[in-house]
Order: structure tokens, then C-alpha cells, then sequence
């Protein structure tokens, strides 16, 4: 998986979220990739759906895209 593709699905993340929540802004992107990743049930669904260590690479993923 190329990092265009990557940054792409982290763009549409944030589109999604605004489009259907809240105004996301990166810095609360930012924020929703450290709960991503911070543990507990969160983290646990996030993997279960991709697979384990999922969850990091898309907090590591946010946190590209925003910086």
C-alpha cells in the first residue's frame, strides 16, 4: 500500500466525519487517532476489524496526514 493511497482513505475518513457528524478538523482528527490506538474496546474493534496492530497504523496514518 503506496502513502498516496494511505493519506487518500485518511482524507475520506475525516470527509466522512464531517460530512455525517461534526466539523473534523486535524486537530481533532489527531485526537480521534490517539484514542484509536489508546487501548481498550476501541482499539480492540479497530483490530478486530483490520487486523492486529490496525489501529496504530491508522493513528501513525493521522498523524502523517495532519503534520
Amino acid at each position: 500500500v503506496t502513502s498516496d493511497i494511505v493519506q487518500a482513505q485518511v482524507k475520506k475518513l475525516r470527509d466522512y466525519i464531517s460530512d455525517n457528524f461534526y466539523t473534523c478538523t486535524n486537530e481533532i482528527l489527531k485526537a480521534l487517532g490517539k484514542m484509536y490506538s489508546g487501548g481498550g474496546s476501541i482499539t480492540e474493534n479497530i483490530d478486530n476489524a483490520g487486523g492486529k496492530g490496525t489501529a496504530e497504523f491508522v493513528t501513525k496514518a493521522i498523524d502523517i496526514f495532519c503534520n
